[in-house]
């Protein structure tokens, strides 16, 4: 019997101390889904991101994870210093016990994949920039060919024309891998561009969901109209504009 790949919470709820960050989160992740989580800073969002990655200890609720696979790239790129830029990409592959030669073959495939360069591959952290780190970072993220990725903000700090190439790099690998994709960001139009459901999280002052959007129309399709918009409607949305506390003029 073919596996089913899900990630199901039910219940969900946290708190630090005496402060309450989460409360009664309820949403299902199926194979090939792209589920972004959006809303203003202080929410929770990256505490839900990393519990549904086992980051944090579960205090309530159920969180049910039945895919094969999973890998995180986060919104700083947290590259070893000590290793070099193939070595970065291939830990992941090391850390399943790949030899040494096969290992670094793929992480230099996957590294000019994601538009470095081969004189970049001996280059350490410290000799990269901002963009380039971010790419590792994918990279890093991708070679293992995970079933599921969590993205933490992954574009937020980069330029406009970096992000639409890591944007359209991860879009071909949805198409092509089936890849499962939980993501959370604070731009309206990213999560339009990527996703097939968009979850707003609200606290007040508890984090909770207060409403789901979905979008039927493949992401390789979403041209920039198409994105302006559906952000345009989510802009004009009683609920969005409450949660993100814009003010119409």
């Amino acid at each position: 019997m073919e596996r089913v790949e899900k990630l199901e919470l039910q219940g969900v709820s946290h708190s630090f101390g005496f402060s309450d960050i989460l409360e009664d989160i309820n949403f299902t992740l199926e194979k090939g889904e792209v589920l972004s989580i959006v809303g203003p800073s202080g929410g929770g969002k990256t505490t839900l991101l990393h519990l549904c990655a086992h980051l944090l200890d579960l205090e309530e609720g159920k969180i049910k994870n039945s895919f094969e696979s999973s890998s995180y790239a986060f919104q700083e790129a947290r590259l070893l210093p000590w290793k070099n830029v193939i070595d970065n990409i291939a830990l992941g592959l090391k850390a399943k016990g790949m030899s040494k030669n096969k290992r670094e073959e793929e992480a230099k495939k996957i590294a000019l994949r994601f538009g470095l360069e081969t004189s970049d591959f001996e280059k350490f952290p410290k000799d990269l920039s901002g963009g380039m780190k971010q790419r590792v970072s994918f990279a890093r993220a991708m070679v293992t060919k995970p079933s599921l990725l969590f993205l933490d903000e992954p574009f937020s700090a980069l330029d406009i024309g970096l992000k639409k190439e890591l944007q359209s790099l991860l879009i071909e690998t949805i198409e092509k891998e089936n890849l499962t994709v939980l993501f959370i960001t604070h731009d309206l139009m990213e999560a339009i561009k990527l996703s097939n459901k968009v979850m707003l999280l609200k606290a007040d002052p508890v984090g909770h969901i207060v409403e789901t959007f979905s979008y039927d129309t493949p992401q390789n399709k979403r041209d920039d109209t198409f994105v302006y918009e559906q952000t345009a409607k989510l802009l004009s949305n009683k609920t969005i504009i409450e949660t993100f506390e814009l003010e119409l003029k």
